[in-house]
Formats: C-alpha cells, sequence, structure tokens
C-alpha cells in the first residue's frame, strides 16, 4: 500500500533531562535524511548533546499549513521523515497529529518511538488512582475555562491538565470553585534539577501557589469526586 514511500517517524524526546534519551530515538534521528521539530534552536542542544548532524526544519502551531505540503511531498518522493517536539511525546497537546492524519491519508506508514512523557511521569509518581484517567490538555488561555472544567466534574476519573506557570494559581482557583476541595498533585520542572512534586486538596494548594512565580510548565492531576486520598 505505501510502497516506494518514506515512513514518518515519531520521536519521543527528553522532557528535561537530556539522558533519558532512547538508543532507538538517537539511531533514528540519525538515519532519518530529515528532521521536523517544534523549535529548530532548542533541538539543536539536543542533537549537540548526541551528536546528530541530521537537517532540521521547523513544523510548529503557526507554520503547520505552509510546511505540511513540503512535509508530506518529501514522504511521497520516498525519503523517510522525523518529527519532534521540544520535549517529550509528539502529538499531545501540539500539531503533530494533523501531519499524522496527512500521511495517513497518503498510505504513508507512522511509526511511534516511544519514550518520555510528562502526562505519565506525573501520573504515576502521583499517588491517585492510574486504572482510569482523562487526560485534557491546557485549558484555553482566556475565555472558556469554566465551562471546560465543568464538563468533567462528574466523570470518574483522574483528571490530568497541563497549565502555564504564569496560570497555576489561577487555576487551582477555579478546579477548587468547580470541583470542589479534591486531592491534587502539581507536577513541575520534571526530570530536571529543581524537580517539585507538590500533594494536597485544591483549597491548600490553591493557597499555597496564589501570586507565587514559579518556573515550567506544570501539570495538574486531580483525584475523582469520591477518592479518598490523604496525603
Amino acid at each position: 500500500m505505501n510502497e516506494g514511500k518514506g515512513i514518518l517517524y515519531l520521536i519521543s524526546t527528553p522532557i528535561g533531562n537530556l539522558g533519558d534519551m532512547t538508543h532507538r530515538a538517537i539511531s533514528t534521528l540519525k538515519g532519518v535524511p530529515l528532521v521536523a521539530a517544534e523549535d529548530t534552536r532548542h533541538s539543536k542542544k539536543l542533537f549537540l548533546q548526541y551528536e546528530i548532524e541530521t537537517p532540521l526544519i521547523s513544523y510548529f502551531e503557526h507554520n503547520h499549513s505552509l510546511r505540511m505540503p513540503k512535509l508530506i511531498k518529501h514522504m511521497e518522493e520516498g525519503k523517510d521523515l522525523g518529527l519532534i517536539t521540544d520535549a517529550g511525546t509528539p502529538g499531545i497537546s501540539d500539531p503533530a497529529y494533523r501531519i499524522v492524519r496527512e500521511a495517513i491519508k497518503s498510505s504513508i506508514n507512522v511509526i511511534s518511538i516511544p519514550g518520555a512523557s510528562a502526562v505519565l511521569t506525573a501520573l504515576v509518581s502521583s499517588g491517585l488512582p492510574t486504572d482510569r484517567f482523562l487526560f485534557e490538555g491546557f485549558l484555553p488561555p482566556k475565555k472558556g475555562r469554566k465551562k471546560r472544567i465543568e464538563s468533567v466534574k462528574d466523570i470518574n476519573a483522574t483528571l490530568v491538565y497541563y497549565e502555564s506557570p504564569h496560570r497555576i494559581g489561577r487555576a487551582l482557583k477555579q478546579f477548587y470553585e468547580i470541583l470542589g476541595n479534591r486531592p491534587v498533585v502539581i507536577a513541575r520542572e520534571l526530570t530536571k534539577l529543581h524537580e517539585e512534586i507538590k500533594r494536597g486538596t485544591l483549597s491548600e494548594l490553591s493557597s499555597y501557589y496564589d501570586n507565587k512565580k514559579v518556573k515550567g510548565e506544570c501539570v495538574i492531576i486531580i483525584a475523582k469526586d469520591d477518592e479518598n486520598v490523604y496525603f
């Protein structure tokens, strides 16, 4: 079905600690003729660390429609393409799914090279149930935040969100107002030198992060409504 066409490789990269790179990811990045990256300047640091000399091309939220035809044509001509994000697994809260969809439409094979993921790294460290969880990604930066939270209020699962450090205090207040005083875990700077995992209730951590300046994107893990957890 895909005879003569290249392969799209979705390659996971470290979420912080550059040591969290798999041998398969390194060999794949070295073996493909081109790598599409969210931020080529950021990715060059990783390439330098592992002596990867493969050419880079940018592919991110605001240029995906411009880049897509060129990248699909590249693979239709029989050349493989590596795709990486700034950190973690491509396709999680970034536009990688769009090129995956187009590749499938063009009968191009898609292969995922697994590795680091902030969602799972935070979740398994949280101490909250992992048998059923709902990943909600980022809340809208302005309008629609409360509506999004209200839509999952009655879902019987651990809730997982990404949030900017600039909005973490605001987010926790909104979760507390809408979901009640549930157990919550905040994971920040995962795998890095200043990794921080804070556990408590939405009330406690809302107060802790109120007007507090923090760095690094945060993962928020919230217990389901009837979860009897005490940290």
